[in-house]
């Protein structure tokens, strides 16, 4: 049986669908500097989880968990080591591989036991397969690789407490800002999202993506086309430069289907899309396509929806 190393950086659904593919690969070992995320380690059936801290950790950019995490890797020496393939994810990914001499792959979409990766380039237009030549197979995990599946377990739980060299306080953090959690579900963390394009019109009219979005109680989204125009805040964007989200269901309201904006949303399990074009590009991934003006289809679903209440 492998060895898989996983850093779980918070108790989320990216890290869970991590933890579950790593699981399907061999014996997972996790690494987590916070107690909520050791315990989703567990939820999801690490083995062994290396509860971490690191002095300044949170306080400056990813070198001091990038030391801990290296540190971590030269102990374990383990078959494979995955993270989220986050922002964060690919920082720490990066130095790893240079402080290990080690090869490494980003956003990788599938992993079979042989450390054979499966990625979607070029905005997901061409499947390709890849491997690590030198070293283990070190990975970044895109979200929507694997459904999270829980599996309780009773971990091992061994504390590391590392110091941090000066050399990696370099980049220190000077704000964090919390935004407003609101009343819906965070966009990556939906089950269900309903998202609109340019085809809204403006941004009083996304007010109808909402109200769809609440009735179905899910997130809204919005393509970068919509959030160019100012119809809905950039931070909602899915898509290629945006959120990537895999949700149980997907609804495309006047989105056209670029490339760009079907890299973040085309492993959602059931997609929906609304468009008066015939031909727009979303109907060629969607499992329900409708041909209609989104303001004469979606008060229908709406309706619906409030007679299943």
């Amino acid at each position: 049986m492998a060895d898989i190393l996983v850093y779980v950086p918070e108790a989320g659904k990216h890290a869970a669908e991590v933890l579950t593919l790593a699981r399907s690969l061999g014996d997972v070992t996790a690494i987590a500097f916070d107690d909520r995320s050791a315990s989703l380690a567990s939820e999801y059936g690490a083995a062994k989880v290396y509860r971490a801290s690191a002095e300044g950790a949170d306080d400056h950019f990813v070198d001091p968990k990038a030391a801990v995490l290296t540190d971590l890797a030269r102990k374990a020496e383990p078959d494979a080591f995955l993270l989220p393939s986050t922002d964060e994810g690919k920082a720490l990914a990066a130095r790893l591989a240079v402080a290990l001499d080690n090869g490494f792959l980003t956003d990788v979409t599938g992993l079979d036991a042989e450390g054979t990766a499966t990625q979607e380039i070029f905005a997901g237009a061409t499947v390709t397969t890849s491997k690590v030549t030198k070293g283990f197979t070190l990975a970044t995990v895109k979200a929507g690789a694997a459904a999270a599946e829980p599996a309780p377990s009773e971990p091992v739980v061994e504390t590391v407490e590392a110091e941090t060299a000066e050399a990696d306080k370099r980049v220190r953090v000077v704000e964090r800002v919390d935004e407003p959690a609101g009343d819906r579900p965070g966009l990556s963390e939906a089950d269900v999202v309903v998202s609109g394009g340019r085809g809204v019109g403006s941004a009083e009219d996304f007010a109808l993506i909402e109200r769809v979005a609440d009735a179905l109680g899910g997130a809204v989204g919005a393509s970068r086309a919509a959030t160019d125009a100012g119809y809905y805040p950039h931070k909602f964007q899915v898509g290629q430069t945006g959120t990537t989200v895999s949700p149980q269901l997907y609804v495309a309201a006047g989105i056209s289907g670029a490339i760009q904006h079907r890299a973040g949303m085309q492993t959602s399990k059931v997609i929906v899309a609304v468009n008066k074009d015939a031909d727009a590009p979303i109907f060629g991934m969607a499992d329900f396509g409708v041909v209609g003006d989104l303001f004469a289809v979606l008060p229908q679903v709406l309706e619906e929806a409030e007679k299943r209440k």
